[in-house]
């Protein structure tokens, strides 16, 4: 074995292209490499939040390269959401003893469904 070639599946969902800066394994024995998502984000790839990361690798040895690899879906670009919006009490709900608050999802979710929320507050001016 000579090395690898790696294909990223571009935007268009059809056209694939190398990351030859990050992801050269034309002389290397390693079975990895490392794509920063600002790479998958900017041209050629232009890969929107929340898109699966298909790849393609084809093996080289002194005789030749081998056939291309299925694609494969190796990962999903996320990131953290923005914060939720429009954060109030719920009047109707208070009683002595509890309070309730409602808010919206933040209009970018980081590419992923929001699985849970975590609530703090403070009394007055303490901390959070």
């Amino acid at each position: 074995m000579t090395g690898y070639t790696v294909t990223i599946r571009r935007s268009d969902l059809t056209t694939y292209s190398s990351d030859l800066v990050n992801c050269d394994m034309s002389s290397s024995l390693s079975t990895s490499c490392t794509v920063p998502v600002s790479v998958l984000r900017a041209s050629p790839f232009s890969l929107p939040w929340g898109s699966s990361v298909y790849a393609k690798v084809s093996a080289k040895n002194i005789y030749g390269a081998s056939v291309v690899s299925l694609g494969g879906n190796g990962a999903i670009i996320t990131t953290k959401p923005d914060a939720p919006v429009s954060l109030t009490e719920n009047i109707a709900l208070r009683t002595k003893s509890q309070l309730s608050f409602t808010w919206s999802d933040p209009a970018f979710t980081g590419g992923a469904s929001i699985i849970d929320y975590r609530v703090k507050m403070a009394v007055d001016t303490g901390s959070y």
